[in-house]
């Protein structure tokens, strides 16, 4: 069982940056792969970002290629997602999930925990 707690969403202007944070309970958070993932009002949820239990391995929406940087530190069991030179397309709230499968993973059902969220809006 894991839990996760997302933090660092909040209110920016186009152009500027976010880093989130998910902090994982649970002695295995290593052994997942871990993904991010957002959803606009009225939208489907979709993938942002994943990242190899490992960290060795990442692969990114083309939407925010270039832009997002997913990242682990698994001593603190924590994955992060930092985004740069956001937009107002960007705006959603953004959820962080663990999977037990290995990646890349960017289907939602192939995650077996999420977190509750936190909301990213950006302004033009």
């Amino acid at each position: 069982q894991v839990q996760l707690v997302e933090s660092g969403g909040g209110l920016v202007q186009a152009g500027g940056s976010l880093r989130l944070s998910c902090a994982a309970s649970g002695r295995t958070f290593s052994s997942y792969t871990m993904g991010w993932f957002r959803q606009a009002p009225g939208k489907e949820r979709e993938f942002v970002a994943t990242i190899s239990y490992s960290g060795g391995g990442t692969y990114y929406a083309n939407s925010v290629k270039g832009r997002f940087t997913i990242s682990r530190d698994n001593a603190k069991n924590t994955v992060y997602l930092q985004m740069n030179s956001l937009k107002p397309e960007d705006t959603a709230t953004y959820y962080c999930a663990a999977g037990t499968l290995r990646g890349p993973l960017t289907a939602p059902y192939n995650y077996n925990y999420w977190g509750q969220g936190t909301q990213v809006t950006v302004s033009s």
